[in-house]
């Protein structure tokens, strides 16, 4: 198996608290500058940005996972990723059809651009994209396998906005590809509090709003080649894929 270097929880411009040096055209930069192999698009209930990013990594070598993080009816949040852009215009529609018609406050909560690869602004979301869905995780988390993609609730170390601090609980019927932790504690300190979820494949992203941020926290994939069915794999400790 080959070892590859993955950051699965990057924000671009477009989400409200992307900063705004965080553009396509930077974010692969400096994903090549930190030896990422595998790079999560996961903006907030967008997946927008994802496509062009896919297209500028590949020219680095980079594969990109394209996907979004989205918030659940509960306020959980969880990232979901796609293999084509076909099923990932399915699932915009999806957000743009159970996202709440409030308007973003671009003075509180910051603007919501996307741009160009010259790192023009092509169009602007008017929606505020942090809302929660008026979908479950559950209804979410099926609508995203409909699609073939991958369901990994996010940072549930997290005291806000994670399954856990929003449930109390992983639910045990959840179907999740793994589960993700921030960079503020391991997996062994979380799983002393949490045994019951030991079972499960962990992964750790940087979560990263700013530039500097992208590649500070990683996972290494045990993978034959870079692709969505061996990240899948991976993700699940099927035939000898792995992640660490």
């Amino acid at each position: 198996m080959k070892k590859f270097r993955a950051d699965l929880h990057t924000h671009t411009v477009l989400s409200p608290c992307g900063d705004l040096e965080m553009s396509p055209v930077n974010i692969v930069q400096k994903a090549k500058e930190r030896g990422i192999d595998i790079l999560g698009i996961t903006d907030h209930n967008s997946t927008l940005h994802a496509p062009l990013i896919k297209e500028l990594a590949a020219k680095e070598g980079i594969m990109v996972l394209m996907g979004a993080e989205v918030t659940t009816k509960e306020e959980a949040h969880c990232l979901c990723f796609f293999e084509d852009e076909e099923n990932l215009s399915e699932f915009q529609k999806y957000l743009d059809r159970y996202l709440p018609k409030i308007s973003n406050d671009e003075t509180k909560f910051g603007y919501q651009v996307v741009v160009n690869e010259e790192e023009e602004i092509i169009d602007e979301v008017e929606c505020l994209l942090i809302s929660g869905l008026d979908q479950s995780i559950e209804e979410i988390e099926r609508k995203v396998h409909e699609l073939q993609g991958l369901f990994i609730p996010a940072h549930v170390n997290k005291t806000i906005n994670s399954v856990i601090s929003q449930l109390g609980f992983l639910p045990p019927d959840l179907n999740v590809d793994a589960i993700e932790l921030s960079h503020h504690i391991t997996k062994e300190e979380f799983l002393k509090k949490n045994k019951y979820l030991s079972k499960y494949n962990f992964i750790k992203s940087s979560d990263a709003h700013y530039i500097e941020d992208i590649g500070n926290a990683w996972t290494n994939f045990f993978v034959e080649e870079l692709s969505f069915e061996e990240v899948r794999k991976a993700l699940k400790g099927e035939e000898g894929r792995r992640v660490e």
